[in-house]
């Protein structure tokens, strides 16, 4: 895929990885700026996705592995003093428990993925902190971050860092998995701020650092977003992401959360 084509699908949003009953997109709702903008970038894939992703260390970043899978060519991309920087990873790793048809056939799926670096990100990205805690207690505060669209459907507004603080919710019971949370005005049923196209791989922090990592939402009747959205969380996946890293000769940051 020509450079060309890698930054109109950085500033257009493409395919932009999404949620719904696809996997994760943007923002909606949100404000620009957030936690960790320092500890965050973006994924692209040659198929005109876009995707969000965190710092892990200078040559380790995790994503959604819908973000990753099915073989296509990726990008890590940024801006350096205005201008599009576009790296090729030198290593992609799958969570083994991910199920790219699980959405559809209702199936347990973990939707990971680490990519691994040829060479170390600038020294502006600061490793983002991993949450080894439980699961956020339904109604206590959340926040969403990423790079996805403002408003969904309208793609060049993607590319933007943005949060939105939501509520966790256990709509059916807790999860060793999952964190799910909606805005808290609407409580998942009537529309308000939630993830959408292009922050599937993002952040969604809580006490303590990053407990879950974005990947799918719901919306309204013929949307995607604005309702609920679905997180996985980090902690119990915690033996996986620093064998996979220990095995690049890299580690992750971890606090204990709550």
């Amino acid at each position: 895929m020509r450079i060309a084509n890698w930054i109109v699908a950085a500033s257009l949003g493409g395919a932009v990885c999404g949620l719904g009953p696809l996997p994760a997109q943007a923002v909606v709702g949100g404000r620009e700026g957030g936690p960790a903008v320092g500890s965050t970038l973006m994924v692209l894939n040659a198929r005109g996705g876009v995707c969000s992703g965190i710092v892990l260390s200078p040559r380790a970043i995790l994503t959604a592995a819908h973000c990753a899978a099915g073989g296509t060519e990726l990008r890590i991309h940024w801006r350096e003093a205005g201008e599009p920087v576009l790296i090729a990873p030198a290593a992609v790793s799958l969570h083994p428990e991910f199920d790219a048809g699980a959405i559809r056939s209702r199936r347990r799926s973990i939707d990971l993925a680490l990519i691994r670096l040829a060479e170390p990100l600038p020294a502006r990205f600061a490793p983002a902190e991993l949450a080894d805690g439980p699961l956020p207690p339904a109604g206590s505060p959340v926040t969403l971050a990423g790079y996805g669209v403002a408003r969904e459907g309208e793609a060049r507004s993607t590319g933007t860092y943005r949060s939105a603080t939501l509520a966790a919710i256990e709509p059916y019971g807790p999860s060793r998995i999952l964190l799910w949370a909606a805005d808290p005005a609407g409580a998942g049923k009537q529309p308000g701020a939630s993830a959408c196209q292009g922050d599937s791989g993002g952040p969604i922090f809580a006490d303590g650092g990053i407990s879950a990592v974005t990947s799918w939402s719901t919306g309204p009747k013929g949307r995607n977003c604005g309702l609920l959205t679905q997180g996985i969380l980090v902690a119990p996946q915690r033996q996986w992401i620093d064998t996979t890293l220990s095995r690049w000769g890299d580690t992750a940051r971890w606090s204990k959360g709550r």
